[in-house]
């Protein structure tokens, strides 16, 4: 009799222990999913510091890249700003001004010249002296130009470009002496010739006197 007894409580105890363990079952696998979950969130999570450090990395790296870039084009640019000695030196800077030189004692020589000698009348007088103060002024606007390659600071050129803007200027500037030449030419034939007409009528005159 007592060994059914034992028996009969050993069966009980088994029972109640494979009810609470149905019973525990469902909370033991949803912690075991739970478990699993916050593995695969950690896993997210150091994805998403990885892919954050790539990010601020590549980000920094493109910011110095870009500083960088910025920094040396910022030098280029402040370079071409400065004048080499190259082109300080070049001779054309000394011809251009030796040319506005030339031009100014020239047309200033020519206009006394036909201004003394009588053979031009006021309204011709006012062309030529046109003519010369236009020269003149654009002669100043050349060497203002030239003032401008040569000097720092004012132009972002590198040599090359700063000795064929000069020689575009010491062009323009030949033009013009070239021209004041040519035109003081002509004056001065048209002055020759009006001097000679004077001198054939005052021979006719002579000839035909009684």
């Amino acid at each position: 009799m007592k060994t059914k007894i034992i028996l009969l409580c050993f069966t009980l105890l088994l029972n109640m222990s494979a009810i609470e363990a149905k019973a525990q079952a469902p909370e033991l696998a949803q912690l075991a999913l739970n478990i699993e979950k916050l593995a695969q969130f950690k896993q997210i999570l150091s994805d998403l510091k990885k892919g954050y450090e790539i990010l601020s990395g590549g980000y920094k790296t493109i910011k110095d890249l870009s500083e960088g870039n910025f920094n040396l084009h910022k030098v280029f640019l402040d370079g071409l700003l400065e004048v080499s000695p190259t082109v300080k030196k070049y001779k054309r800077v000394a011809d251009v001004v030796d040319y506005q030189l030339q031009l100014v004692k020239e047309y200033k020589a020519a206009f006394t010249r036909f201004k003394d000698g009588g053979w031009f009348n006021a309204d011709e007088l006012d062309y030529i002296s046109k003519v010369y103060d236009n020269l003149f002024s654009l002669s100043l606007k050349n060497l203002d130009d030239l003032l401008t390659v040569v000097t720092a600071k004012k132009l972002r050129m590198n040599d090359d470009e700063r000795l064929k803007a000069i020689d575009k200027i010491f062009e323009d500037m030949q033009d013009k002496l070239i021209f004041l030449r040519s035109f003081n030419s002509s004056t001065s034939l048209l002055m020759v010739q009006r001097l000679k007409e004077k001198r054939e009528v005052k021979n006719m005159q002579g000839y035909y006197k009684p």
